[in-house]
């Protein structure tokens, strides 16, 4: 079965927003066996939205649109559906019920207006299907075999339609092949590597798994995807041959997305011993921190972090000696251990990440060369630290440098648990 997507609105296209709304969907239909062929943005303009539709119906089973839904004469999607539906608009009491309603509970300094009201104007022919978080209805048309769902462009009440009713209506209403996948995560070899240590193995595979490789600044997710009718044979089948990579590449497979991470690893071994965990930041900026506390339960080992982005914080907060600074230079294997160690005594930590370097595009107040990185981990045995070049830009580097001091600091705890 074929899905497509249609997001309507001048706002993603000038690149104000961020299109979160396809991603949302393409996951969410992915996850009943519904493939999305296609992803397409478009204005509010008649013309396009019709030309959009029509092009769609030729290719996909379901189309999915986003946008285009308030009560402002900007927005058009309705008054086009009519047009392309051969239709006209009615008013729904059940939706001008649910609007008045909404307004009574949350809008009780702005009283609702006949504009809001149109909001309850609905094709004739569509099944409505209630926005339990705002004014504008979930709408489902079929035309020629081919079903058309229109939602409002807001990321929540999309995520409430397609959660409460659009998914479990489609699971009604149409047969699926179910989808598998298991994403691998690795960190510390580069695409083309591992490609070649698994070319055997990724040559074995039969015809209904396949692989992609995802690499990211300095990891590579490995997604393995099964296709077919029978849910326990595709997991099975999914499962034993994402066992057999770990014979060849298992140093670097760092767990299982959406299941365990190298964060996850690094927590688990350190509740186990007991151990605690603290960070200083500098070009960094407190994604280290950011992307240890999106996991629950971390307060268990992580003690905090301290983004000591100016030389005087360094100085300051984690008492770097400025005679360090002065004789190697702020970006130093020195400075980063000073920064590591400091980072350790001020939260009464068993080890600390540490991170300074120039991230650019200027030098900023280091004469080492922009790309520049120094890592170091403080650990109950000592102090270890490493220099790299992670290249430009400046989104590059600061990835790399997150994803390379967790793969250090995993590496000290490992050798610290023998």
């Amino acid at each position: 079965m074929i899905a497509e997507i249609i997001t309507i609105g001048d706002e993603i296209l000038i690149g104000q927003i961020v299109d979160t709304n396809s991603v949302f969907i393409s996951k969410a239909l992915n996850e009943i066996g519904i493939s999305v062929h296609q992803i397409t943005s478009i204005q509010d303009d008649k013309t396009h939205i019709l030309e959009a539709l029509e092009a769609a119906k030729v290719n996909a089973d379901v189309v999915l649109i986003t946008g285009g839904l308030g009560p402002t004469k900007d927005d058009i999607t309705k008054h086009t559906l009519c047009e392309y539906f051969q239709d006209e608009l009615i008013r729904n009491d059940e939706v001008l019920v649910h609007i008045e309603e909404l307004f009574k509970q949350f809008a009780t300094t702005s009283p609702i207006s006949d504009m809001n009201r149109q909001q309850a104007l609905v094709p004739s022919k569509a099944q409505i299907l209630k926005n339990e978080f705002g004014t504008a209805p979930g709408m489902w048309l079929e035309k020629d075999n081919t079903v058309f769902v229109s939602m409002p462009g807001v990321p929540y009440e999309m995520r409430g339609l397609m959660t409460n009713h659009i998914i479990p209506k489609l699971q009604e209403e149409f047969e699926r092949p179910f989808i598998y996948h298991k994403t691998i995560l690795t960190y510390g070899m580069g695409e083309s590597n591992i490609a070649m240590k698994i070319e055997d193995w990724e040559d074995s595979l039969p015809d209904f798994i396949k692989l992609a490789y995802l690499p990211n600044f300095g990891k590579v997710r490995l997604r393995l995807t099964g296709k077919g009718t029978d849910k326990e044979e595709i997991e099975n089948a999914v499962d034993a041959y994402a066992e057999k990579l770990y014979p060849i590449i298992g140093d670097i497979i760092q767990g299982i997305e959406g299941k365990s991470n190298i964060v996850t690893q690094i927590g688990e071994l350190l509740v186990a011993k007991g151990h605690s965990l603290a960070a200083a930041e500098s070009c960094t900026g407190g994604r280290i921190a950011t992307q240890i506390t999106q996991e629950s339960g971390v307060s268990a080992f992580f003690k905090g972090s301290a983004v000591t982005y100016a030389l005087q914080s360094k100085i300051d907060i984690l008492g770097v000696p400025a005679e360090l600074v002065d004789t190697y230079s702020v970006v130093s294997k020195e400075v980063v251990e000073a920064m590591a160690e400091g980072a350790r005594k001020t939260y009464h930590s068993d080890y600390a990440i540490a991170t300074t370097g120039n991230a650019g595009p200027t030098k900023g107040n280091s004469d080492v060369e922009v790309g520049t990185v120094c890592i170091g981990i403080a650990t109950p045995n000592g102090i270890i630290s490493e220099e790299f070049n992670f290249g430009q830009p400046r989104e590059k580097v600061v990835n790399k440098a997150v994803t390379k001091a967790f793969q250090m600091l995993l590496e000290e705890i490992l050798k610290n648990s023998k």
